[in-house]
């Protein structure tokens, strides 16, 4: 596959400077990629609910002049996200359901979510938490110690997995705070974080968080976030192999999206990219039906059959697992077949 042409952007010194120096309006983003809205097949959303937010190291990977590049399609808001569609809601998973204290979700044995954070590196169009409600979910230090008090009552928990928002868009001192707190629980053996922001702000992977990771008790895995093989660069390598070398587990999650990567080809390509940078293919998902997304669902019997052909390209430990969150069951519902 053709490499993507790269935008001449000089990069910006420090992961903060980049993140609040990261696009926010539909105009420029289409200014960097030569691009107009007349384009565009699906006319861009100027002003959506959930804001367009981008930082310059991913658009850099970007196509220019293609209005399908599938990096775009991934963060620019068009006007398919205000067409309403039946089954697709605010909340697909039910997760205002399983919050038994404030920034906890807990829905599976043997492991709870901490809401860490609201903000993101990047805003996805098709994320399953863009209308979360953040604001009921804010950790004061009187909320956080409420949150810890669940942990530890909990004698069965021993993984908790810092979300968000993006964990990672915290700095340094405030994760090493939360995970020093984490560290006194007992019960707890493995830390888990779920994060874009190594791909998307690959920056963001210093000296510090990387020490930070080494140095806690508790066993830990980064679950990145890519869904299609331009995303991963040599600039996302370089950053993620120190993390690799200080014996945090990498693994990725993908959602299959109509338009990006429901291909064979793409999925291929994909999780081979993954490996040359060590991160192992964990799941694959079917799109969560949140409001504003429909238009990237790839119906399950697609889905099956691209599995069923990835599984016949590949070694199997290239081969994600296909699965669909559903509420209410007891973990990740696998569609392999």
């Amino acid at each position: 596959m053709d490499s993507p042409t790269l935008i001449s952007i000089n990069a910006l010194p420090d992961w903060q400077s980049e993140l609040k120096n990261a696009v926010r309006s539909v105009s420029q983003l289409l200014d960097l990629l030569g691009l107009t809205a007349a384009d565009l097949d699906n006319p861009a959303l100027a002003n959506a609910d959930f804001p367009l937010r981008v930082p310059l190291s991913f658009v850099r990977r970007m196509r220019l002049k293609d209005p399908h590049d599938p990096l775009l399609r991934q963060v620019l808001p068009t006007e398919a996200e205000i067409d309403p569609q039946p089954g697709f809601q605010d909340d697909p998973l039910a997760e205002r359901d399983h919050a038994p204290a404030p920034g906890i979700v807990h829905k599976y044995q043997g492991r709870a979510l901490v809401i860490a954070t609201q903000a993101c590196a990047v805003h996805c169009r098709y994320c399953f938490r863009q209308h979360f409600p953040y604001a009921d979910n804010r950790l004061s230090p009187t909320q956080w110690q409420q949150a810890l008090d669940y942990l530890a009552s909990q004698p069965e928990l021993h993984e908790v997995i810092l979300s968000g928002g993006d964990p990672l868009s915290l700095p340094n001192d405030r994760l090493a705070d939360l995970i020093a707190d984490l560290e006194r629980l007992p019960n707890l053996t493995t830390l888990r974080i779920h994060s874009r922001t190594p791909i998307v702000l690959p920056s963001r992977v210093d000296a510090g968080l990387v020490r930070l990771l080494e140095q806690t008790r508790l066993k830990t895995v980064l679950v990145v976030h890519a869904n299609h093989a331009h995303e991963i660069n040599d600039e996302v390598r370089q950053a993620l192999a120190p993390l690799r070398q200080a014996g945090t587990v990498l693994l990725n999650q993908a959602v299959l999206l109509a338009g990006v990567n429901d291909s064979l080809a793409a999925l291929t390509d994909l999780s081979q990219a993954l490996f040359n940078a060590d991160v192992l293919p964990y799941y694959l998902h079917q799109l969560d039906p949140v409001r504003g997304a429909a238009h990237f669902d790839v119906p399950d019997a697609r889905g099956q059959q691209l599995w069923r052909e990835l599984q016949a390209s590949l070694p199997g430990y290239l081969v994600p697992r296909l699965v669909r969150e559903v509420p209410g069951d007891a973990g990740k519902r696998w569609l392999n077949q």
